[in-house]
């Protein structure tokens, strides 16, 4: 049986593959071709047994294909072959996989490239498998922390003096912060990438929001033509940015079903456009001011031992930063094109004070403001205290400190209360609220 999956048409030229890459995922591997120049190429499978097949047209091959570490793929051998002028390469395989196959232009680091990305349908589907947040101590959820090495995989991000790169600095500090919160009680610390792989913008606050994190913090180190650029910084999502994504999260059908968590995890999908809009905003609102609070207490630890870029938190349009429902960060840990900058950067010492640095401002923002029915949240209840107002049992009454960008109908839906029980349990003849303000809770 013979299926044609892909085909990808350039301007055809003699060329040679010149060198092999594989790079493995969770839920995929990415084999990397480099090449002389740009190419033609079409893909398609074989069964019986299952084989992967890419014909490269007025080509050849100048290196070893048997050096390459298939061990934890799901290829077996890789091997190659001529049909007249056209170049054969074959994949055997261990289990049947769905390839996607794409050519790259050059760039600063690469030239010519044909990817082939393998996707194994079962690891996938566990991969992206909603769940449910976990109880801790049986005292109230985890507050789930997203924790984000950027690049990875074929994209090394910048590389600074002595050949550092910033995709392994930065897991390096990914890893040490999710050390951190694995001794935090309380705390689930999710990694976007565990290993070397890429992953796409938008796939990375995809699995946030799959792993219904209440965070999502991603870490990078900067890189400018000048090295004498130097400074950590830390970054929230720019306003126009913010606009501009919940245009297109109302543009795009497939959106429209997602969970928004920071309006009490409604869906958008029955709702019309006019509702879901001023519900999106909403959500961004608030998430948006999350952002900024625990950027700044980040910005303030790090501050204490790094010099900072700016004496202020700054604002970007990242693509990262850009999920309606999660509060979002991204953190500069330093200048990696800067010389001085680099060689801290790639000791572990200077990597655990970054790790500490982000671990810190993130516990305590939320011990200021947990997360509802979690268990930090849980813990910072006052225990068998009676309240003002007799007319309501102590035990069906939380409170709750206003913070900039809260609306009373947004506190509202996070607490799955009507509107109107909260402006009665606090004697609220309107619907105005001020930063600072402790609001009773009643029992839903």
């Amino acid at each position: 049986m013979l299926l044609l999956v892909w085909a990808v048409t350039a301007t055809a030229q003699a060329a040679s593959v010149q060198n092999v890459r594989i790079w493995i995922a969770p839920d995929h591997a990415r084999l990397v071709f480099d090449l002389s120049g740009a190419v033609e190429h079409k893909v398609f499978t074989l069964k019986k047994p299952d084989r992967i097949v890419l014909d490269v047209p007025s080509s050849s091959i100048s290196t070893d294909l048997t050096k390459l570490n298939l061990k934890k793929s799901p290829i077996t051998r890789v091997r190659s072959g001529k049909n007249g002028s056209t170049l054969r390469l074959v994949l055997d395989l261990k289990r049947p996989v769905r390839p996607k196959s794409f050519v790259l232009k050059p760039n600063q680091q690469y030239g010519h490239r044909l990817v082939v990305d393998l996707y194994d349908e079962q690891k996938a589907t566990s991969v992206v498998k909603k769940v449910v947040p976990p109880k801790a101590n049986g005292r109230g959820r985890d507050i789930i922390v997203s924790i984000d090495a950027g690049h990875g995989g074929e994209d090394p991000g910048a590389i600074g003096a002595g050949r550092v790169r910033e995709k392994d600095v930065v897991l390096a500090i990914a890893k040490d912060v999710k050390k951190l919160f694995d001794k935090t009680p309380g705390y689930k610390a999710v990694l976007t990438r565990t290993s070397d792989y890429y992953i796409s913008l938008r796939n990375r606050t995809k699995k946030a929001r799959k792993q219904n994190a209440d965070l999502f913090v991603s870490i990078h180190a900067d890189a400018f033509k000048d090295a004498r650029a130097k400074g950590a910084s830390v970054w929230v999502l720019s306003p126009r940015g913010a606009t501009s994504e919940v245009g297109r999260w109302l543009a795009r059908k497939e959106n429209s079903a997602d969970l928004i968590g920071g309006v009490g995890s409604v869906s958008l999908e029955d709702k019309g456009d006019v509702l879901a809009g001023v519900l999106l905003d909403m959500s961004m609102t608030a998430s948006r001011a999350d952002s900024r609070q625990v950027a700044r207490n980040i910005h303030k630890n790090i501050g204490s031992f790094a010099k900072m870029h700016k004496p202020r938190v700054e604002q970007a349009g990242f693509v990262v930063l850009k999920s309606p429902d999660i509060p979002s960060i991204l953190v500069e840990t330093g200048f990696i094109s800067n010389p001085g900058e680099a060689r801290k950067l790639k000791t572990r010492k200077y990597q655990q004070k970054m790790a500490k640095a982000i671990h810190k401002g993130i516990t305590s923002h939320f011990a200021r403001k947990p997360p509802m029915m979690t268990y930090v949240a849980e813990r910072q209840k006052p225990q068998n205290k009676p309240v003002a107002a007799a007319s309501v049992p102590a035990a069906s009454v939380r409170t709750y400190k206003v913070v900039r960008g809260d609306t009373l109908s947004v506190i509202a839906s996070r607490n799955g209360i009507p509107l109107k029980s909260l402006r009665k349990a606090n004697k609220l003849s309107s619907d105005r609220i001020w930063v600072g303000q402790v609001l009773r809770i009643p029992s839903s």
